[in-house]
């Protein structure tokens, strides 16, 4: 991915850094005008092409390292941690003082404020040589990038304020909520105008190009929206929209034969033809720019360890999805170690000092870290190896992509637009896109399938990928309360039960930010468009 290491040059004083620093900033906080330098840089189409590239790493950093997993995973029910700063989702005591919280929110505001200023101010500082058609596809990355930021928001938090433009908040940092709804219409907004701005494209087995956002990713996305607000009709036609352009496919379906469902997570296969949008890791020598997935999932003691950091496993499978998956199903294997289970293509080391590829998951007491009895293999890809994992960091951070969606959902996505909240369907396109994840992981295609059969087919497809917490916060309370509260939370010496109420489906505002900023805690208001 050489062409997300060039040099992030949008900023001079970054909210990126900011964002890693150890100073609280509120969320008004923004690159004054003058910091942006964009007149003498951005004069070619090579130039302007980068600008977005921070965007799709250091900016999610914080979000992504511990926050998305401590919350929409160890939330619902999928990962385990006895980790004090990233367990208090596991008993719903997370609260607007917890640190990673508050880097959750901070690294969102900041790729609103990145976004903003591109999308703002990009094309008064560009040169003539620059085309049209670049730039206007670099300010559709930035309202891409704005929306998905708020897609998170609004599920994490619901009311949150609407910033078009942080200049606007200079000399008045005090703002109020907006209403979910408003929020809702910028995000749908934001994607029809990335649809209307980025190329079209056609995901090929030359992955080097397939790194950036494109037309259909923005549908996509943005069916997953609809369909979030029980869009059903909007949903079905963006999502049927994908699959006819042919720009995605899955890998180990009839046009990716050659590829499996594991190869998804492995650094080789960064930006194949089924990445809809994921985050672009690389080790460039600055903490906060590659991913800590393998070093914070897998297997950590004296014996075995699958990480080159000296720590491990800060985050494990839950005692509740250890029985997931249907007998057959190779999504098991790809997503959780199991005791027994053999990974000959791994690079390990054992007792702390032998390196070697391949081994076999030891016994549940001594697979270490939380105590699970089983680790995370998902995202995991072992000690660093040459091709096969990709560079590491001095953080032990690496290159492999984290998905924030894949073509595999957005054919979940489709079927349960076709459902359309009904008991049952046999619809044909419905069944062709459900069964295509159902087949691909070697598992018997169904005649009908209900919102049930959607749901669950949801969690396996999509486990460890920070999805199942969004997904119980849009079924009706009670049956999500239920779920929750019918799962073992604790590790395999524990059995734990924890029953969240209705206030845990909707996190704190950080406390920091409530205090610069009291109106957080108001009644939200309509926001008013232009």
């Amino acid at each position: 991915m050489n062409r997300f290491r060039n040099t992030y040059k949008l900023f001079r004083l970054a909210i990126v850094f900011t964002l890693l620093s150890s100073c609280a900033e509120d969320f008004t906080n923004r690159p004054p005008e003058d910091a942006i330098s964009l007149d003498t840089y951005y004069s070619t189409n090579a130039q302007v092409e980068s600008a977005t590239n921070g965007m799709y790493s250091r900016t999610w950093f914080q979000f992504h390292n511990k926050f998305f997993f401590a919350v929409a995973e160890v939330g619902s029910g999928n990962m385990y941690s006895g980790s004090s700063d990233v367990s208090a989702m596991r008993n719903f005591s997370l609260n607007g003082s917890d640190p990673e919280l508050n880097q959750g929110w901070r690294s969102l505001w900041a790729n609103i404020a990145q976004a903003n200023a591109i999308i703002n101010f990009l094309a008064d500082r560009v040169g003539p040589g620059v085309d049209d058609a670049v730039l206007q596809n670099t300010i559709g990355e930035a309202y891409f990038m704005r929306a998905t930021a708020y897609f998170y928001l609004v599920r994490l938090w619901g009311p949150v304020p609407i910033i078009e433009n942080n200049l606007d908040y200079v000399s008045r940092p005090a703002i109020n909520t907006n209403r979910i709804e408003d929020v809702y219409t910028l995000i749908e907004s934001d994607y029809n105008t990335a649809i209307e701005k980025l190329y079209e494209k056609v995901r090929t087995s030359n992955y080097a190009n397939n790194g950036h956002v494109s037309k259909g990713s923005a549908k996509a996305m943005l069916a997953k929206v609809h369909l979030y607000q029980g869009e059903y009709a909007e949903a079905r036609q963006l999502a049927e929209e994908v699959i006819n352009s042919n720009e995605f496919k899955l890998l180990g379906g009839p046009q990716v034969p050659n590829k499996s469902f594991g190869d998804l997570f492995t650094y080789p296969n960064n930006n194949n033809e089924e990445s809809i949008f994921a985050l672009q890791w690389v080790t460039d020598g600055n903490y906060g720019s590659a991913s800590n997935c393998n070093t914070q999932f897998g297997i950590s003691t004296a014996a075995l360890t699958t990480s080159n950091a000296s720590y491990g496993g800060v985050f494990a499978p839950s005692q509740d999805v250890l029985d997931l998956y249907e007998d057959g199903d190779i999504r098991k294997h790809e997503t959780i170690m199991f005791p027994g289970d053999s990974y000959p293509n791994m690079k390990v080391i054992v007792n702390g000092t032998t390196e070697q590829v391949g081994f076999t998951v030891p016994a549940a007491d001594q697979i270490g870290g939380q105590g699970a009895g089983a680790a995370i293999k998902k995202y995991c890809q072992g000690i660093v190896n040459g091709n096969a994992t990709g560079p590491v960091d001095n953080w032990a951070m690496m290159e492999n992509n984290t998905y924030i969606m894949r073509y595999a959902e957005l054919l979940l996505i489709h079927a349960e637009a076709v459902l359309a909240g009904g008991s049952s369907t046999s619809d044909a396109g419905a069944l062709a896109s459900f069964n295509a994840v159902r087949v691909r992981s070697n598992q018997p295609a169904l005649a009908s399938i209900t919102f049930n059969d959607i749901f669950l087919e949801r969690r396996r497809e999509l486990c460890f990928e920070g999805d199942f917490w969004f997904d119980l916060g849009r079924i009706p309370r009670a049956q999500a309360t239920a779920i929750i509260a019918a799962q073992n939370r604790g590790n395999m010496f524990l059995e734990e039960h924890f029953t969240p109420d209705e206030s845990d489906f909707y996190l704190d505002y950080p406390d920091n930010d409530v205090a610069k900023n009291p109106l957080l805690l108001a009644d939200p208001v309509p926001y008013e468009f232009n």
